[in-house]
């Protein structure tokens, strides 16, 4: 009885959501924010991990039949067979010009085949698509499913079963938004994903990285000071149990802490490797994990078929990574020319994010978080330059933290890189080229097969949009209004054809 009141607590808080406004501020990342080690401290506080992880979809289960947040009520509309999508430009996500007088086919969740305009239907539903655009569903390479749209104040202060129905809800926003798939870079994210691939809860495809491992004062060491120092038997700290981050010094221990990552279900394995702009501890010129660490991370990794993420943003820290084998770095805004041809070299991805301390970036009190705030947005620049004169496999991702009057904009950080691309090269980044690095988790891919792009075999996530992305990508500023059709794997989620 207990337990049932406290959910239909939830229930009705997460009701009350829907009926008011969000009204809190994104930048550069804010990791390492005082709030950030609030949330952390009382996130789960009163369940266990292991209640959680196995607890979150039977919540969801269990109050699937009430008029609860249409994130969980919600369902797709199933075909009964093949569809074939007619009368449509093609973009398929590879950054090519748009195709016409082609038709798609697609039959059991995949495309099945691209066919000339006229193509028979032989037994498939027809949808005429009325001669918009067709593309693959976008893909953000760094999102923080747990931690984008809850605010700092609720963060604080609300009940721990209202703060994952936020993050249920805003899964679903976040594919009605056109984005089919996400990379997250860190969180207790497990359960939220099991339930969205159970149909419990719509919202994108999770690759989960969960917990961040981070050194003793780290990126991801949120612990008070009061905490310092901590003796060899003694308990983890909140955070820590309850997997939004976890402390390894040694190479034993981060070994440790990335096989339980991989245990639990990680795609990726996502390091702190250096500092940030919004940290309490951590200088943003901080170097963090020595490479012998960061190489136990990513021979576990390895071992396992997948790889190491890095957050990072200087020249001496991006450096220490690639030697140890980390194939994504995260951020990396102060990479010098050195850093950048080195990169090349080792075949890297730079996963950038457009932080360019505009109307989305953090408001900071102190003048040292505002500089440093500076020197990353005009280290953004310069990386978008770098990335393109050096040929850096780049990916797009937006990092929103604790912001949710800036998660409905997460295209916006999109529509952004077209001061540096031409918008099909964009499109593609968010697409096509998001797709093949997650492809890079092998076999710890939940969802084998290919992501991002519109070819036969390819996974069917499309959208149908109203616009011409060989000329801008303006129409993503309103996606409501102008996704005409939202589909993810063969399922449609949005119909306005």
């Amino acid at each position: 009885f207990f337990i049932l009141t406290r959910l239909a607590c939830a229930i009705a808080a997460a009701h009350s959501l829907l009926q008011s406004p969000l009204n809190h501020s994104h930048g550069a990342c804010c990791c390492g924010s005082p709030l950030l080690q609030r949330f952390h401290e009382r996130v789960m506080a009163d369940i266990t991990r292991r209640q959680f992880m196995g607890g979150a979809a039977a919540v969801m289960a269990l109050f699937s039949g009430l008029r609860a947040p249409t994130a969980i009520s919600a369902q797709p509309k199933r075909a009964d067979g093949p569809l074939l999508l007619t009368n449509l430009r093609l973009f398929d996500g590879s950054g090519a010009a748009l195709r016409d007088n082609v038709s798609v086919r697609i039959e059991e969740q995949r495309i099945q085949a691209i066919l000339p305009g006229d193509a028979a239907p032989e037994g498939a539903e027809i949808i005429d698509c009325g001669g918009s655009v067709l593309m693959p569903g976008l893909i953000d390479a760094h999102w923080h499913t747990t931690l984008a749209a809850i605010s700092q104040v609720d963060a604080m202060t609300a009940d721990l079963g209202y703060i994952h129905l936020v993050a249920a809800q805003e899964a679903e926003r976040t594919l009605m938004r056109g984005v089919t798939s996400v990379r997250d870079a860190g969180g207790p994210s497990f359960a939220l994903k099991r339930a969205i691939d159970e149909g419990i809860v719509a919202g994108p495809r999770i690759l989960p990285a969960g917990a961040m491992i981070s050194q003793t004062s780290g990126h991801g060491d949120f612990r008070m000071r009061y905490e310092i120092p901590r003796a060899n038997n003694a308990p983890l700290s909140e955070q820590e149990r309850q997997g939004v981050a976890v402390i390894a010094d040694g190479e034993a221990e981060v070994l440790r802490r990335t096989r339980e990552q991989l245990m639990l279900g990680a795609s990726q394995i996502k390091l702190m490797a250096g500092g940030g702009v919004a940290s309490t501890y951590d200088p943003l010129d901080s170097t963090q994990f020595s490479e012998r660490e960061l190489r136990a991370a990513v021979d576990a990794a390895e071992d396992w078929g997948t790889y190491v993420m890095v957050h990072v943003y200087t020249s001496r820290g991006i450096q220490r990574a690639l030697r140890a084998g980390a194939k994504s770095i995260e951020h990396g805004q102060l990479a010098d020319e050195e850093t950048v041809r080195m990169m090349a070299g080792e075949g890297a991805w730079w996963s950038l994010q457009p932080f360019l301390q505009d109307e989305d970036a953090n408001v900071y009190p102190d003048a040292a978080r505002r500089e440093a705030q500076q020197q990353v947005a005009e280290g953004t620049v310069q990386a978008y330059e770098l990335a393109q004169r050096f040929d850096i496999k780049t990916a797009w991702g937006t990092d929103i933290l604790f912001t949710p009057q800036n998660t409905p904009n997460q295209l916006r950080q999109l529509v952004k890189l077209t001061r540096f691309y031409d918008p099909l090269t964009v499109l593609a980044m968010a697409t096509g080229r998001n797709g093949e690095l997650l492809s890079l988790s092998g076999s710890r891919n939940p969802y084998p097969g290919t992501l991002g792009k519109i070819e036969p075999g390819a996974m069917a996530d499309l959208l149908l949009v109203n616009g011409d992305p060989s000329k801008n990508l303006d129409f993503l500023h309103d996606p409501e209004r102008n996704l005409r059709l939202i589909m993810k794997g063969g399922r449609i989620y949005k119909d306005n054809v």
